[in-house]
């Protein structure tokens, strides 16, 4: 029986999720090419509940994914000198996204003959300010950012936390034990969530289709696609020039490594929901884990290039368009400043509202505008969250690399499946499975 077993083809995880994704554009164009209520609400509960358990485990994970990586700072050599460079290529490589998403909005005109008018737009419930931004940071209780999902005041508490465990020393070793045991408790129950992605993936993408319909992606077309190519740009263009450049690493061999966390990133539409797999992926290509612990939670929380820089560039540019305001050099520089210091609103959760209303807030643009792109969102958070989780991916490798502190020979080994990169810790486990002997 096992030998009968063996002879079985194993499903790769990434072709699970690929064959979720057609089986999910076909249920939802029979659902909407049909009227199958049932088939609608169905696709939406499957997707639904996939995000919801993502949601679920965020709160806890970011909390002590980032106490535990601020402790961990203190096994690391010249920790300061590794926090401060990690966030200035964070910002250097948000101000180039940034860039790139203007360049792309100024040549397309994205909002330009799509037929839309600012009537069709509707003001968002909530919104987010500069004021609203620095003073919501500290939260009134202990309890509320957990049952709200307040992920700026969870990261301002545990930050607070880490540094207080610091400065206790040992007297705080108890409490650290405990926490990374906690942490690794929520990863591995977060491991079964990612488990179910394949499903999550027909879900999400059968009730866009059925939702929306391809009459929706026709109507937003040019912006959809400035959309998906400027973060393709960032992806495929940019990061692999600074990893052959800055870093003197393969890039082709990043993405090899890379790829588990950047397709759960596509489909979970999270970066935090994805965080422990771009830790792990990021250590396999050689970047040493107390460092690993400290930036990719980091990154997951601050590092948006999809959704903080290249989005929010291309809708104001899109939403100017729609409502007849013409935006000057000042407006651009300071789509490029909310996008470079202010991309912790976004906080690694499905959708960019709050980056956008902060954008269009400080333009003085209307956010009835917000409403307009609310329905093509799904469709372009996919791309945006690949393009952040990437990004988070690359800073530590280019870091490490300039610190010399790079493992080159884990690096050029590296290659992973999703389930290798979440699921083994052997280094025999990173292997593809080979085809069974006959």
């Amino acid at each position: 029986m096992s030998a009968r077993k063996s002879l079985l083809p194993k499903v790769p995880f990434w072709a699970q999720i690929l064959l979720g994704l057609v089986l999910g554009v076909l249920l939802g164009w029979v659902a909407r090419a049909w009227d199958v209520t049932w088939l609608v609400t169905t696709l939406d509960t499957i997707g639904g509940l996939f995000v919801q358990l993502l949601k679920l485990a965020v709160a806890p994970l970011v909390f002590f994914a980032i106490l535990v990586s601020i402790t961990n700072l203190r096994k690391v050599k010249n920790a300061a000198r590794l926090a401060s460079r990690t966030l200035l290529w964070f910002m250097a490589t948000s101000l180039i996204a940034v860039t790139i998403g203007l360049a792309i909005g100024l040549l397309t005109n994205p909002g330009a003959g799509t037929g839309l008018k600012p009537e069709d737009g509707a003001r968002p419930e909530s919104s987010g300010s500069w004021l609203d931004f620095l003073t919501g940071v500290i939260p009134e209780d202990i309890i509320t950012p957990f049952t709200e999902l307040n992920v700026l005041q969870i990261v301002f508490m545990a930050a607070v936390a880490g540094i207080a465990a610091l400065q206790l020393g040992d007297r705080a070793e108890q409490i650290l034990e405990l926490s990374e045991s906690v942490l690794e408790l929520l990863q591995k129950a977060l491991w079964w969530v990612i488990l179910l992605a394949p499903l999550g993936t027909l879900g999400l993408i059968g009730n866009a289709i059925a939702s929306y319909g391809w009459e929706l992606i026709g109507q937003y077309a040019t912006f959809t696609a400035d959309v998906y190519i400027g973060c393709a740009i960032v992806m495929f263009g940019v990061y692999p020039l600074l990893l052959s450049t800055v870093a003197k690493v393969n890039p082709v061999q990043f993405f090899r490594g890379a790829w588990p966390a950047i397709q759960l990133a596509f489909v979970s539409r999270s970066s935090v929901g994805t965080m422990p797999v771009t830790q792990r992926v990021t250590e396999r290509l050689g970047v040493p884990k107390e460092y690993t612990s400290f930036a990719v939670p980091f990154g997951a929380t601050t590092k948006m290039d999809g959704c903080a820089a290249i989005y929010p560039a291309l809708a104001a540019i899109f939403i100017a368009e729609v409502f007849g305001v013409q935006l000057g050099i000042g407006d651009f520089v300071l789509i490029a400043f909310v996008s470079v210091i202010g991309s912790a609103a976004t906080a690694g959760l499905t959708g960019a509202v709050v980056m956008l209303t902060l954008t269009l807030s400080t333009l003085g643009l209307p956010l009835e505008g917000v409403g307009l792109l609310l329905a093509i969102d799904p469709i372009l958070d996919m791309m945006r969250t690949a393009t952040n989780v990437t990004g988070q991916a690359v800073i530590p490798v280019i870091v490490a690399a300039r610190e010399k502190i790079l493992d080159r020979e884990a690096y050029d080994s590296a290659h992973s499946s999703l389930i290798d990169a979440f699921g083994g810790d052997r280094p025999e486990d990173t292997r593809e499975p080979q085809p069974a002997a006959v």
